[in-house]
Parts: structure tokens; C-alpha cells; sequence
């Protein structure tokens, strides 16, 4: 299939705002170092990830090594992840929360990173570079709020849920990690580290009270079922035993108003989940403008 220019670039539009540059700026830093080879100077140098005993390492290189790429393969995987699984936890936690919580999984991929170096006594000169640890963190974030979202994988041509791919990734890089084969120059590790990181962050601000870090967010559509069979029988539960009261006709204001609130709450927050929805089964480019303004006002 060919896709014209202006199709890829309409494509690249729609994706929310920090997803969009986390992927650009990748692809920009991947060009400029390529042409800064050919002059004999290497990004790699100063700005990937050495062991802090070595005499290149430099406190910046644990921000910086995550936007540096070995190749263009290296570089097509890690983005093609964020394009996948990024823009639905950009749309749900903003821009800020979402940028803050790449940044802290790619540094703490880091930082685990330098913990196998010292533990191995590997070279001052070992290097890493690459936002595998910060795509594992998104990887991880994504099992956690849908973990019932089925996927698909390439050698295994049957859906499994979210939180099963997940978790066998992770166990996967556990065990490259542990048993390492000739030749093998992937930082496993470091993306453990990148989920653990996330992990931690997660339930730091789920212990903060934030909105949206609890597992599960979106449940199955048989829970939800039984949430809506639920309320509904609460509410005539409450509806029949306020009955007995009719006889007192007296009227609170305030309490008219809040349940008038509560009750826009409930209707906005139903729209905001038909919207994610949609997102799921159609892509975010199946939203029309009044959807796509409704969903980002919610944030």
C-alpha cells in the first residue's frame, strides 16, 4: 500500500501534541546524526548513555541517550510503539502528566541500566542509546488502564488481552536479561527498568488521588453491564423508599443543585467513555471536530 506525503503528514497531525514530537524530534535527531558523521562528529559521543565510571559520562547522557538511535530500524520500533500506544494515555492523563511520565520511565531505564553496569563490572566504556525504556514504560502504563484491549501478535495469530502481552513481554526481557546469548547488545534491563519506573509513578499519583491511574480503567463491557444493572436498581431502591415522605413538600435548593451537577457529571462522563470507545475500535481519525473538542476539554 502507498501512501501519499500529504496522507502521512495529515496522519502525523492527528496524533496528539507530545506524541507527535517525542516521534519528530526522534526522527530529526536520527537525520542530524547521520549527516554530523560524514564530518566526523558523533552525537553518540556526548550524548548517549556511558557507565558512570566512565570518564565520558556525563549527567546530561540519562535525558539525552533516549532520543539517539543506533539505525533507522532501531529507530522505525521504538516509534512505531509510541504511535500505537501513546496518544490513548496523552488523551487521558494531558500533555504534562504524559510528558512527565515518558521522561521518568527513559531516566529510570537509565539509572537501572548503571545499576547491571556496576554489578557486572561491564566496560567504562560500554554506551546505550534509545527510548526503548521510556516505550516500555508507555507499554506497561497501556496493560494497566486497558487490560482487556486485544492485540494481536505476529508469530501468535490469536488476540490476547493487554495485560497478558504485557506480562509476557516483560517475563521475556526477564529472561534475556538473566540468560544472555553471543552477540546480544540489547539493554533488557533497562526496559524492565522503564516499567518499573512507570509502575512506581503510576501509583504515586494513584496514592495522590490523580484521575485515571486506577487498573483497569476501561473495564469489559460485561462489568460495565453490571455497573449500569446496578445503579439502576440503587436508584429506584431510593426512589421507592423516598416515597413514604411525599406527604412534606419542602424544598432544598442546594441539594437540587448538586444533584443537578452531579447528574451533568455522570452524562459527561458517558460521553467522554462512548468517545474512547469509538477510539478503540475506529482510531483517534474516526473522531469528528466536536468529539475530538469535547474529549481534550475533559482533560
Amino acid at each position: 500500500m502507498y501512501n501519499h506525503p500529504n496522507s502521512i503528514i495529515s496522519n502525523m497531525e492527528r496524533l496528539p501534541k507530545i506524541t507527535r514530537w517525542i516521534i519528530l524530534s526522534n526522527i530529526v535527531i536520527l537525520l542530524l546524526d547521520y549527516v554530523l558523521r560524514r564530518t566526523g562528529v558523533y552525537l553518540i559521543s556526548s550524548c548517549g548513555l556511558y557507565s558512570w565510571t566512565s570518564p565520558n559520562f556525563r549527567a546530561w547522557q540519562l535525558l539525552t541517550y533516549m532520543f539517539l538511535h543506533a539505525d533507522f530500524w532501531h529507530l522505525f520500533c521504538n516509534m512505531f510503539a509510541v504511535f500505537m500506544f501513546a496518544p490513548q494515555l496523552e488523551m487521558r492523563w494531558g500533555e504534562k502528566r504524559f510528558s512527565i511520565y515518558y521522561l521518568v520511565s527513559g531516566v529510570g531505564a537509565g539509572l537501572v541500566q548503571q545499576l547491571v553496569w556496576m554489578l557486572s563490572s561491564a566496560s567504562a566504556y560500554s554506551v546505550t542509546v534509545g527510548a526503548s525504556g521510556a516505550v516500555f514504560g508507555i507499554l506497561f502504563a497501556f496493560g494497566w488502564l486497558f487490560p482487556e484491549v486485544k492485540m494481536f501478535l505476529l508469530f501468535v495469530p490469536i488476540p490476547i488481552s493487554a495485560r497478558v502481552f504485557v506480562s509476557l513481554y516483560a517475563l521475556f526481557e526477564l529472561w534475556q536479561g538473566v540468560t544472555p546469548t553471543a552477540g546480544d547488545n540489547v539493554a533488557h534491563f533497562a526496559h524492565l527498568g522503564g516499567m518499573l519506573f512507570g509502575w512506581l509513578l503510576i501509583l504515586y499519583w494513584k496514592h495522590k488521588g490523580v484521575a485515571g491511574m486506577q487498573a483497569g480503567y476501561y473495564d469489559s463491557k460485561l462489568k460495565r453491564w453490571l455497573q449500569e444493572w446496578w445503579d439502576k436498581i440503587k436508584s429506584k431502591f431510593k426512589k421507592d423508599s423516598s416515597s413514604s415522605y411525599s406527604s412534606y413538600h419542602y424544598q432544598d435548593p442546594i441539594s437540587d443543585a448538586q444533584s443537578s451537577e452531579d447528574k451533568k457529571s455522570k452524562e459527561d462522563e458517558d460521553e467522554i467513555n462512548r468517545i474512547l470507545d469509538k477510539i478503540k475500535l475506529s482510531g483517534y481519525s474516526s473522531l469528528t471536530e466536536e468529539e475530538k473538542q469535547r474529549l481534550f476539554k475533559k482533560k
